[in-house]
């Protein structure tokens, strides 16, 4: 798989596609109410455990695991800082526990906290546009000696809707800190990423897609497709069950290096951060 053609092929149909979403968008009026309706406590990315084994190696107590995450994000205040901007701080954490082996060892665990500035994009008739942040991001493993891995960026972000069932979020960022420990990851990491879902099937079934490309002219980075499904009715507390493809580097900061190609799957409470631009769909 290519990853220049598909990261070069999406940005070209990106145009079109943001042109092709109506006005169903939400207003400036209803999002500002929603905000302040909002609990101050929410997840930020998805809350998951998941297992699975590689589609590449043998199967065995050695490659097969499980990966679980927890996420999570503090609103500062509800009320608008200058330039209706709002502040929170957000932290997360995922761990790689390879349970099929003796004493059940953490193979690794990352750990990212951040403070974000995010602000509200309107258009000419005060329907949201998208929601674009900035933050300052800390990642590391905790360890140290030879095993420890960390870096610090300075990450920018864009969320809007592309068509009424398909949002996406453009993430870049400028990385510093990360020299001494782990020289190389820019070749693995890049310098930002693409994620976009799709609503299948209204509350019950969504696609998520991230790309990310490696600071290289090979094929380094990351393909990761996640298919989610709602087995309980309304689904109100939106949790699903989850099967997640890996293909790619940079999966764990212990072993960015590593190419892997793991299938796994398990039980998520998904992250509503992009539920914005579904209210009016």
């Amino acid at each position: 798989m290519n990853f220049s053609k598909i990261v070069c092929s999406f940005v070209f149909i990106l145009p079109f596609c943001i042109r092709y979403c109506n006005a169903q968008r939400i207003s400036k009026s209803e999002l500002n109410d929603s905000i302040q309706n909002f609990s101050y406590f929410t997840i930020h990315k998805d809350n998951y455990f998941i297992t699975g084994v590689p589609l590449t190696n043998d199967i065995n107590s050695n490659t097969a695991d499980a990966k679980y995450q927890i996420s999570f994000k503090q609103m500062i205040t509800r009320d608008k800082l200058p330039w209706d901007t709002y502040l929170f701080i957000t932290y997360t954490q995922k761990a790689f526990w390879n349970i099929y082996k003796d004493s059940y060892p953490f193979r690794d665990i990352n750990f990212n906290p951040s403070l974000v500035l995010g602000k509200t994009i309107f258009n000419k008739s005060q329907k949201l546009e998208g929601i674009a942040t900035i933050a300052f991001e800390h990642e590391s493993n905790g360890r140290d000696s030879i095993y420890s891995r960390s870096w610090n960026r300075i990450s920018g972000s864009f969320i809007t809707s592309l068509t009424k069932r398909t949002v996406a979020e453009f993430k870049a960022w400028i990385p510093f800190g990360y020299k001494s420990g782990n020289p190389e990851l820019l070749e693995y990491a890049g310098l930002g990423e693409i994620n976009l879902e799709h609503e299948l099937k209204k509350n019950r079934i969504y696609l998520n897609v991230m790309f990310r490309k490696g600071l290289n002219f090979k094929a380094k980075g990351v393909f990761r497709p996640r298919l989610y499904f709602a087995p309980f009715g309304k689904n109100i507390s939106n949790q699903y069950i989850m099967v997640e493809w890996y293909w790619g580097q940079g999966e764990s900061l212990l072993e960015y290096e590593e190419s892997r190609s793991m299938i796994r799957v398990g039980y998520v409470i998904k992250s509503n951060e992009f539920n914005f631009f579904r209210m009016k769909n």
